[in-house]
């Protein structure tokens, strides 16, 4: 019995410790720009690459905001529920060859992202190469 319940335990710290050392989970987004809180973004995984949807707008008065500047199946379509990053793929301790869509903009960025600690995770979003870009540092939700 008492080799049953340490074992449980062990297991169930490391599943929360795999846990907060992935990318997978809710992040709040910060305008680089600004600084200010955007949106909570959910990282899943699916089919072995990572995505990620907006799940909340902080901002009350954008909540129900439209995709207008996007192009193709994007283009008016809610931003609360958008997939805004596409088909990342792990390569060492980052994720890339994917792409972020900016929902302001309109624009469809090549993406690469990469834990900061566990709960800081760094997004760059670029044109060509990664030295043309800019990063954003979102903060893990709890």
């Amino acid at each position: 019995m008492r080799n049953t319940i340490t074992s449980l335990a062990l297991f169930a710290s490391m599943a929360f410790y795999a846990q907060t050392n992935s990318v997978i989970g809710k992040w709040k987004t910060i305008d680089d720009e600004t600084g200010k809180a955007k949106s909570i973004v959910e990282i899943y995984e699916r089919s072995g690459k990572i995505y990620g949807k907006i799940v909340d707008i902080i901002d009350v008065e954008k909540k129900k905001s439209l995709c207008t500047a996007c192009l193709g199946e994007e283009k008016n379509k809610p931003v609360m529920g958008l997939v805004i990053i596409k088909g990342l793929k792990k390569d060492g301790k980052e994720y890339n060859s994917g792409k972020i869509l900016d929902p302001t903009s309109g624009k469809l960025y090549k993406c690469f992202i990469a834990l900061e600690g566990n709960d800081k995770l760094n997004v760059r979003g670029y044109i060509g190469v990664s030295l043309f870009g800019r990063t954003q540092t979102w903060n893990r939700v709890k």
